[in-house]
């Protein structure tokens, strides 16, 4: 009976591991488009099955999606993880796709906490609305006080240390970010995070190689 526990017990491993990141780009009529671990865009019909993943429904803008036991709400470009836990760091390569708005969308952890980013090479830092640092317990009022120039005119934040970044199965440590007061609606994954990586743009892909 030993092998089959021990098989039994490698399968309930893998399926733990398996996590899949799911994002709802966009519908045509009645049916969804998705990205599924950060593949092509598929359009799905209710009731059909893409990677492990089927769609149940699709009703005003949001789709009903099950994989793994798990039912979930997705919202339009707005990434989530479905299916298992999280996979074990030390992955070199990041592949995200591009929304409908041509931008670079993935859901990723800071110091373990879960964030949406956006990836903008125009920002020096990875940047946070002060409600994100607080909702994942970032205590920047302790970090450098620095000048930042939004909309309604010049703001102050605070520059820190973050002691981890992580996109899928990379991860990266001791990255500089910059807390604003200003409400925003992502994670800007800026060039203190990018830095570390070469970038390519692949069709409807970006891709990051981990450099150091």
């Amino acid at each position: 009976m030993k092998p089959l526990f021990a098989a039994l017990a490698l399968l309930a491993a893998s399926l733990a591991a398996h996590a899949q990141s799911v994002m709802l780009t966009g519908t045509i009529g009645s049916r969804a488009i998705l990205v599924v671990d950060g593949g092509a865009p598929r359009t799905v019909a209710p009731g059909e099955t893409v990677q492990g993943v089927r769609l149940v429904s699709l009703q005003g803008g949001q789709a009903t999606v099950e994989s793994g036991g798990q039912r979930l709400v997705l919202r339009m470009d707005q990434p989530v993880s479905i299916g298992g836990a999280p996979r074990s760091a030390g992955g070199t390569r990041i592949v995200l796709p591009v929304d409908g708005r041509g931008h670079f969308m993935t859901q990723g952890t800071i110091n373990g906490r879960t964030v949406n980013f956006m990836l903008d090479t125009g920002a020096t830092a990875v940047a946070l609305s002060a409600a994100d640092a607080q909702r994942i317990g970032l205590d920047y009022s302790k970090g450098q006080p620095v000048q930042i120039n939004t909309a309604n005119g010049v703001a102050v934040g605070h520059r820190i240390k973050l002691s981890s970044v992580r996109v899928g199965d990379v991860e990266v440590y001791d990255v500089d970010a910059v807390v604003s007061p200003q409400s925003m609606p992502f994670v800007l994954l800026g060039n203190s995070f990018i830095g570390r990586f070469s970038m390519r743009r692949d069709a409807d892909q970006m891709v990051l190689e981990k450099r150091f």
